[in-house]
């Protein structure tokens, strides 16, 4: 039988401004090569696009519910966008639903999704970290980021890279952080609470070339989350 995981894959990667063409055709590229021994499951975040739609829905002075649709939306969009570029039949379409999901995926090796039904405070993180307990997975997240540094790596050439932290200390630091629709961090505070309560082993790494070290049990950079 073959290892199923799950895949979040950061709006960041996919839309940072534009269509991030070069890393998205390596990821694809890796990704259909190892279907061979795994299933996959890819979910989307929703990137610039969905803070674009989230700050407008601001400027009407909408709260965080209609902020949270919106970038559920975006999630969605993106998501209908990466199984074209997969090649997906278009009638497919993508599950917005658990039960969906699993029945796609006992079809098929690949399945692509954005966020699912609407839950208070969480990303496609969240949606991913979820996914991941229901079906008894890993966890990979692909951004912007190596992994989790001591410091911001954008701000501070010095930041080192944490290569391994427990689910608790992981934990306590997403709690030093105020959740708000759109955010942008390596995990969402719920995703955390998620891997911490359901012991699930959680990678976060940013390149397609890092994706496939970690597929082909090689060595790859990275954090790697409790285990």
């Amino acid at each position: 039988m073959k290892k199923t995981l799950v895949i979040s894959l950061g709006g960041s990667q996919i839309i940072p401004d534009k269509i991030n063409y070069s890393y998205l055709k390596k990821f694809k590229k890796i990704v259909l090569k190892n279907l061979k021994k795994y299933k996959i499951v890819i979910v989307c975040g929703g990137g610039s696009l969905a803070r674009k739609y989230i700050e407008a829905i601001k400027k009407e002075n909408l709260g965080p519910y209609n902020q949270s649709l919106a970038g559920i939306s975006a999630t969605r969009t993106n998501a209908r966008f990466l199984s074209y570029f997969f090649g997906f039949e278009p009638e497919w379409g993508i599950p917005h639903k658990m039960r969906i999901l699993k029945k796609y995926l006992k079809k098929r090796n690949l399945v692509i999704c954005g966020a699912l039904e609407y839950k208070p405070d969480q990303t496609s993180d969240s949606t991913a970290a979820q996914i991941a307990s229901k079906l008894n997975s890993e966890f990979i997240n692909l951004t912007d980021v190596s992994g989790l540094y001591d410091k911001d790596p954008k701000k501070h050439k010095g930041a080192k890279l944490i290569q391994k932290i427990s689910w608790e200390n992981f934990d306590k630091i997403m709690k030093k952080i105020n959740f708000k629709p759109g955010q942008h961090f390596i995990l969402d505070q719920k995703a955390s609470k998620i891997i911490k309560k359901e012991k699930i082993k959680t990678y976060i790494m940013k390149t397609p070339e890092d994706l496939n070290k970690f597929l082909n049990e090689k060595k790859f950079v990275g954090t790697t989350i409790g285990g």
